[in-house]
């Protein structure tokens, strides 16, 4: 199957532009809609860094691939052939959302939502046609991580399934079928590293630079080429049983929001939004850092894709 000859994204904001501009590469006549000017000027120039960036990774360019920028939702939507859904990550407006857009488009069309971990089934529970609403949740940078989960929700058709995989595989990304559950794959073994990371930082066993330093060389060096599963079998179930009998019940299992964490989003110390977080950050040095990101996946992934994986 062929990507989509015309694909609406309906939101601009961080994934937005990132998937766009992939779906373009592939031939899609792709309209990114959202509610503001400044938005969509925001996202036209994150556009053409994602362009950049896929250039870079040398993605081929399949022709007649183009992306314009609709305030009108109408007009994102019209003739569209897949949607996907990709504003803030909140139940309301995505159910807000996807109301406008089943009213839009064809009861043929596939509607995907780009939520992080939201259930499906959920945002699908006032849907006129709930089947074909699916979740098709890319890793962030999009156009970068060739990796998209896809997740069926109680009433989401098998076919739309089927179809939904055959667009993942023909962008050459890999697809990940899952069953619906709240964070997905991805995102509950990331938090579940990051509340550990945040466990160890507040108790002082190691400054943040330290853990990023173990966590990047000694974890995520060995899982880019390896996945957590068949690492258990190239260490020996014998041995994973030894070390979690004792290191379990000492890990971390705080349900709450690290403390940390919320001290920092009370003083608004979000991150590189706002020049500090974690880290502080010095003038210029927050688009310094991006592109350093950006540059370094790129890398990474070129060296990925010449290994067989194990």
């Amino acid at each position: 199957m062929n990507v989509p000859g015309i694909c609406a994204v309906i939101g601009s904001g961080t994934m937005g532009p990132g998937i766009a501009a992939l779906l373009a590469r592939h031939g899609a006549d792709v309209r990114l809609n959202d509610i503001s000017r400044e938005a969509l000027d925001r996202a036209e120039s994150a556009c053409t860094a994602a362009a950049g960036a896929l250039d870079q990774l040398g993605t081929p360019v399949t022709e007649g691939g183009s992306v314009s920028f609709e305030l009108d939702a109408a007009a994102a939507l019209d003739s569209a052939e897949l949607v996907i859904e990709a504003v803030p990550e909140e139940i309301g407006l995505k159910r807000r959302v996807l109301e406008q857009i089943e009213a839009a488009v064809g009861t043929d069309v596939v509607i995907a939502t780009n939520t992080s971990g939201i259930p499906i089934s959920d945002m699908a529970a006032a849907m006129e046609h709930p089947q074909r609403l699916i979740g098709m949740h890319w890793s962030n940078p999009p156009h970068l991580i060739p990796m998209i989960e896809v997740i069926r929700g109680e009433r989401t058709d098998s076919a739309v399934e089927t179809a939904t995989v055959a667009i993942v595989e023909a962008l050459g990304y890999k697809a990940v079928m899952e069953k619906e559950v709240p964070g997905f794959v991805e995102n509950r073994v990331l938090y579940a590293i990051m509340r550990e990371c945040l466990s160890l930082l507040e108790q002082g066993v190691a400054t943040q630079e330290d853990i990023d330093t173990c966590v990047k060389w000694g974890i995520g060096y060995k899982l880019a080429v390896i996945g957590p599963m068949r690492l258990l079998d190239m260490a020996g179930l014998d041995i994973y049983s030894s070390v979690s009998g004792y290191l379990n019940p000492d890990l971390s299992d705080e349900k709450g929001i690290s403390p940390m964490v919320t001290k920092l989003t009370e003083q608004n110390r979000l991150g590189m939004k706002t020049g500090d977080g974690m880290y502080p950050y010095a003038e210029g040095e927050v688009a310094a850092k991006r592109t350093d990101i950006l540059r370094g996946l790129v890398t990474v992934r070129k060296a990925l894709s010449e290994i067989t994986p194990v």
